[in-house]
């Protein structure tokens, strides 16, 4: 019941901002231009039978016009001095831990509160308890200070700034209240009545002090209750991204939040909150006693009030103007103490705790690389990254943040959430199409009931990054494996934008790959480094041996042909039927026909050539086309449905079987692809000399020459190889199509390769012919924003400004010629008796990698 009071409340705070802050602000003002005293100047006659001294002592106002002579107690002044620089230290402790947090807004909000929080306080004391200047800044602001908590109000930041998108916003502070308001309120209830027992101590300084800290108990929860979660929700609101898509300036999670988190998810210790309930219970009774005991003793002395405790002060008589000023600028040694401990401590923040912070935030931004480039890229959670400060004994902990502790963060709300209906959800859904207004509980019952399609979460809730999470929960709710068996899979700052509908469905997460780059590589006079994205170890440092060698005279490559290719196969009544047809295609004037209606469907698709085969009644027909920077099978699918257009006009008996007929072929080792050559058509060649065959490579010519004639030639003979002709092409391919985003499956194809090794007068030629490379740097994976670094890095990002296709041949010859580099290492790994014991050494699963050392690394590379 509390806990749906709570959440409603800041359901209207979060939703009424404006309202609720001006309120707030109308009441602060009629705190302060209230009239409490009838013995205020102009007020009316005091108490009957009251001195006019004792009346003008209960009821002065801010004129100063007769005061009480209070006796100086030194002792006083130090236990005073102690308590205003324990609240200074509890003050600048506080702002300290939130800077560390790492998010200039829960410095700003959590700064706010506190200015806000004091000037209601301040009101409040200066017009009910009538305090004047000096004795408010003695006092009563450091008791304030003192006993402030700004962990609540930092965590209820924490739950608005972790919205992933602002409509979340004002469900998350709701949320917020829900959780800390039932708390706060307890504790608020027994502080207030522990503190209220000092009042009843008859010491009347003690009484002053502890009127003081009830009221700054009081104003704190009625500003975090109110205004504090109205400033909130506007300040969010204010500072909305201009795109809807991205995360909003303000999105931060902190490991400290997800712990805060989950403790307060856990039920509260009943023990502890009966203990609570009792103690409060017992100091109401102890006070009423008290106060009726009181009441008798009290009745007749009518200058015995709250207002002359709180107005002694130490300088009798009126003050002039004058007098005043010169009270507020002279100091005395406790306000020199405190003056100076302030000085020290804005020093220290100011010029010391930003070099603190500058730390942090480096730290915080190899966790997350969005922070410095864009809001797309990934955020590794398999490896916490701990952040803490090893120059302090506070006691801040070491922050970790996995993938777990995010999945907690984000559905942490359904623990206490109440779902509703299956109807009502599902008139909401059916009136709006959308699901961002539910919660993840009643988002997951329509998907598990079939209502909404699992891969229609993006779309439906608006932000593709929950989308995923409650996908994920899905699943693991089917598979019934375990809740943290996706602890490990990452989803989070991901640009999910360019993967829904184009790269992936049912997305659950990404998996980084490890990312090495090999070079420098001078390939027709340009030097390159190439990145490779493997799990292979020692892979990246072979073939950077390997760009070495062959740099040290350069390669030189061509591009020999181009041309995608997609087969349909169709089917006539008979084969006589089908030779007619296949006739018919190999004529010119037709040719030219279908090539007319082939080049229609693309501004770059250009089709160069067919090759038909006829099997019975079946026809193959092989549409080879040149497709620009991309790929090319989507341009190739629909202009090969244009061309059979065409042809139906001709032959209406004509029944198209399928769009492919693995004539083409795609993805699978065919003699067709070596032979005819799919995609680019490349060669690479190159002169090591002798010297770097020995010094660098470890061996010798004739033993590479002779190598390469028994394993790539003679041995790929034997196996029956279909352009397995290499040692091992495959690796650096895959590898190089990881990393630049393009089909990881047309490694089949696209690794096939000749490599040819010869004794040229006493250096290496070496050579390597590969027909089919399927490759574009447009489309496909080349929009996700890790490739497109990785293709930019190459200088081959998008399509060629002014030679459409150029982009895609440069990035065809620099896989070949990188495979011909990974080749010559591998090679010479082989000759030299090396590559087992690298492969021991570097690429087991039980290396110990505390032990790896920096000339371990070099004994890799060298090998």
């Amino acid at each position: 019941m509390l806990v749906r009071l709570f959440r409603r409340h800041g359901e209207l705070c979060a939703s009424h901002p404006w309202e609720v802050i001006v309120g707030v602000a109308c009441l602060t003002s009629c705190l302060l231009c209230v009239d409490k005293g009838a013995g205020a100047p102009g007020g009316g006659a005091g108490v009957p039978g009251e001195s006019a001294g004792e009346r003008c002592t209960a009821t002065r106002s801010w004129s100063r016009e007769c005061v009480v002579q209070q006796e100086y107690i030194p002792a006083d002044m130090v236990v005073m001095t102690i308590i205003r620089c324990a609240a200074v230290l509890y003050t600048f402790y506080q702002f300290r831990n939130l800077h560390r947090l790492g998010s200039k807004y829960i410095m700003g909000i959590a700064g706010l509160f506190t200015v806000c929080s004091s000037f209601v306080f301040s009101s409040t004391v200066i017009n009910f308890l009538r305090g004047d200047i000096s004795d408010l800044k003695d006092d009563a602001l450091f008791f304030f200070l003192l006993l402030i908590d700004l962990s609540k109000a930092t965590l209820l930041a924490q739950f608005a700034l972790s919205s992933p998108s602002q409509s979340e916003v004002k469900r998350n502070i709701a949320r917020g209240m829900s959780l800390l308001g039932p708390t706060i309120t307890l504790d608020t209830i027994v502080e207030a009545l522990v503190i209220s027992v000092g009042t009843l101590s008859g010491v009347r300084r003690i009484e002053m002090l502890c009127y003081y800290a009830i009221m700054s108990v009081l104003v704190n929860y009625i500003v975090f209750m109110s205004f504090y979660p109205a400033c909130l929700s506007l300040i969010l609101e204010l500072s909305k991204s201009d795109q809807e898509t991205e995360r909003p300036v303000w999105y931060f999670k902190s490991a400290e939040f997800v712990k805060a988190l989950r403790e307060k998810d856990e039920k509260p210790n009943p023990v502890v909150q009966h203990v609570k309930v009792i103690m409060s219970a017992g100091l109401m009774i102890v006070h009423v006693l008290s106060r009726l005991d009181v009441r008798g003793a009290r009745s007749s002395t009518h200058g015995s009030t709250l207002s002359m405790i709180v107005n002694e002060t130490s300088n009798p008589g009126q003050d002039n103007p004058i007098q005043g000023l010169m009270r507020w600028v002279s100091l005395r040694a406790d306000q020199l103490v405190i003056i100076t401990l302030l000085t020290a401590l804005l020093i220290k923040f100011i010029f010391f705790e930003e070099d603190k912070s500058g730390l942090v935030s480096k730290a915080l931004s190899v966790a997350s690389p969005q922070s410095v480039s864009t809001s797309t890229a990934p955020t590794s959670s398999s490896s916490p990254l701990p952040l803490s400060s090893s120059t302090t004994n506070s006691t801040n902990h070491v922050l970790t943040l996995t993938s777990s502790d995010q999945e907690s963060l984000e559905v942490a709300e359904d623990n206490e959430e109440t779902v509703r209906s299956l109807s009502e959800l599902l008139d909401i859904y059916k009136s709006t199409d959308k699901l961002d207004g539910m919660s993840n509980k009643e988002v997951l019952s329509l998907v598990m009931k079939g209502h909404v399609a699992e891969y229609n979460l993006e779309k439906a809730l608006g932000d593709y990054e929950r989308g995923v999470l409650l996908r994920r929960k899905n699943y693991l709710t089917i598979m019934k494996r375990g809740d943290n068996i996706l602890d490990q899979l990452p989803y989070q700052n991901y640009d999910y934008t360019k993967v829904l509908g184009q790269c992936c469905e049912n997305v659950i997460g990404y998996v980084p790959i490890p990312v090495g780059v090999v070079g420098p590589l001078l390939l027709d006079d340009v030097t390159l480094y190439v990145p490779m994205a493997t799990t292979e170890g020692c892979l990246v440092a072979s073939t950077k041996r390997g760009c070495r060698a062959v740099s040290v005279n350069g390669v030189r490559s061509r591009v020999v042909a181009d041309g995608m290719s997609r087969a349909p196969v169709v089917r006539f009544t008979s084969s006589s039927r089908a030779s007619e047809a296949m006739a018919w295609l190999q004529d010119a004037a037709n040719f030219a026909q279908l090539k007319d209606s082939f080049d229609s469907s693309s501004r770059f698709a250009r089709l160069q050539r067919i090759t038909v085969r006829i099997a019975g009644h079946d026809l193959y027909v092989r549409f080879v086309a040149t497709t620009g920077d991309a790929m090319g099978m989507n341009m190739l699918s629909k202009g090969t449905e244009q061309a059979l257009k065409t042809m139906l006009v001709v032959f209406p008996d004509m029944d198209i079987l399928s769009l492919s007929g693995n004539f083409c072929s795609d993805k699978k080792a065919a003699a067709v692809n070596w032979i005819e050559g799919r995609g680019k058509s490349v060669v690479t060649e190159a002169i090591v000399p002798e010297a770097v065959v020995t010094k660098v490579l470890k061996t010798s010519v004739d033993a590479l020459v002779s190598l390469n004639v028994s394993k790539n030639l003679v041995g790929s003979a034997i196996a029956g190889s279909i352009g397995g002709f290499n040692a091992h092409a495959a690796n650096i391919v895959t590898s190089i199509f990881i990393a630049t985003g393009q089909d990881p499956a047309q490694n089949v194809v696209s690794s096939s390769c000749l490599t040819l090794m010869e004794k040229n007068g006493r250096d290496l030629y070496i050579s390597c012919t590969m027909p089919s490379i399927e490759c574009g740097t447009i489309g496909g994976g080349t929009i996700l924003g890790p490739q497109t670094s990785c293709l930019t890095m190459l200088g081959v990002n998008g399509p060629h400004p002014t030679s459409p296709g150029d982009n895609a041949r440069s990035l065809a010859r620099i896989i070949c010629a990188t495979v011909m580099a990974g080749e010559l290492s591998l090679m010479s790994a082989l000759a030299a008796g090396h590559l087992v014991r690298s492969h021991l050494k570097h690429n087991r699963t039980s290396t110990n990698l505390a032990s790896a050392s920096s000339s371990s690394v070099s004994n890799c590379i060298s090998s």
